[in-house]
């Protein structure tokens, strides 16, 4: 009776990962970057200068990047020697990332940050970073299809807390690699009591590495570490595939967990190193961020768990739980090999 309880548990998750994994694959290129926002920052200074820079994820031709412009009493100055002193491009360069200076009457106007596409937006998120003379700074977030974020004023700890708990949730539940090796996971462990110490294994991991990258006291490349990300998904797969309960990862999936959990905390830390830390809250924003992405890791495992409660009394059988175990983990596995290969290309 056990075992049949952990084949119908393996089989609805498999199901569930096989209609996943479908939709990712219809979704292409694109979802390799997804959770890649377009990134502007923002210097407001005492004496009316604004410095805005911008950039655009590589998923954008650099034909359909957008010029951002800061409304509000600010005028732009003319493109000139300022922006190549800076290293940056000029916004009529067609690139992936822009700088521009303004003049704004006062910093504590209301002012908006609007990205004017050239063509049809792109599905992409924004993050608009506001940093002030003093050193404070906000990080604001708008839903893909926004084109217009007011720049917020100085907020308190607690406004940072709420904003960065947000940031969180949001990335995991947009970051598609890691949710898919959660699932893999889960199926691995099979067992309540083994999917909690698997997942409170890659929890632990993740966090350290999150809380080192997202500090500074540990540097590492974002491209290599997305790499292999995708080949620690693929290496789940084959341990599915094989449907062999003697190996390491088998006997003992929070060891796997934890190890892939180090590699995964340096991938969420280099999308908490695009949003940015504010200066004076810098350990309340960690704290807040990682918190975030556990809450939705989480709700993402629950909703797992539930399906499985209100599906486990189909009964199939074990020629049938087999082949679907396969399916779903050739699927999975195709599917991270290709992210594998497209992101080792752009690391070469």
């Amino acid at each position: 009776m056990k075992n049949m309880g952990l084949t119908r548990l393996c089989t609805t998750l498999l199901v569930g990962s096989i209609f996943f994994t479908g939709s990712l694959l219809f979704a292409g290129n694109t979802w390799a970057h997804d959770s890649r926002p377009v990134f502007v920052q923002i210097d407001l200074r005492d004496d009316g200068q604004a410095l805005v820079f911008w950039k655009v994820p590589d998923s954008v031709y650099p034909e359909d990047a957008p010029l951002v412009v800061l409304t509000g009493g600010c005028t732009a100055a003319p493109d000139s020697d300022r922006a190549k002193e800076s290293g940056h491009n000029s916004p009529e360069s067609k690139s992936l990332q822009g700088i521009r200076w303004y003049t704004c009457e006062s910093i504590d106007a209301d002012q908006s940050v609007v990205l004017n596409f050239p063509d049809v937006a792109p599905s992409l998120a924004t993050l608009v970073r506001v940093q002030w003379s003093d050193g404070s700074s906000k990080t604001v977030h708008a839903a893909p299809g926004v084109r217009e974020i007011r720049i917020p004023g100085r907020e308190s700890t607690g406004g940072v807390l709420q904003q960065y708990v947000v940031l969180g949730i949001e990335h995991i539940l947009t970051g598609y690699d890691h949710l898919l090796f959660v699932a893999c996971l889960v199926l691995l462990a099979g067992s309540f009591k083994r999917t909690a110490l698997a997942v409170t294994g890659f929890t632990a991991a993740h966090s350290i590495t999150l809380g080192a990258a997202a500090l500074g006291t540990v540097r590492v490349p974002a491209t290599p570490v997305e790499a292999v990300i995708a080949l620690s998904i693929v290496f789940l797969a084959a341990e599915l595939a094989r449907e062999r309960r003697d190996t390491l990862t088998w006997r003992h999936p929070i060891l796997v967990a934890a190890l892939f959990g180090l590699l995964h905390g340096f991938g969420f830390a280099a999308v908490l190193s695009e949003i940015g830390l504010p200066d004076h809250e810098s350990l309340v924003a960690l704290l807040a961020f990682n918190l975030g992405v556990e809450v939705g890791q989480l709700g993402f495992v629950l909703v797992l768990v539930l399906v499985v409660a209100l599906i486990s009394r189909i009964r199939t059988d074990s020629v049938k739980t087999l082949l679907l175990t396969r399916a779903a983990a050739y699927s999975v596995g195709a599917l991270a090999v290709f992210w594998s290969i497209e992101r080792l290309v752009v690391f070469a």
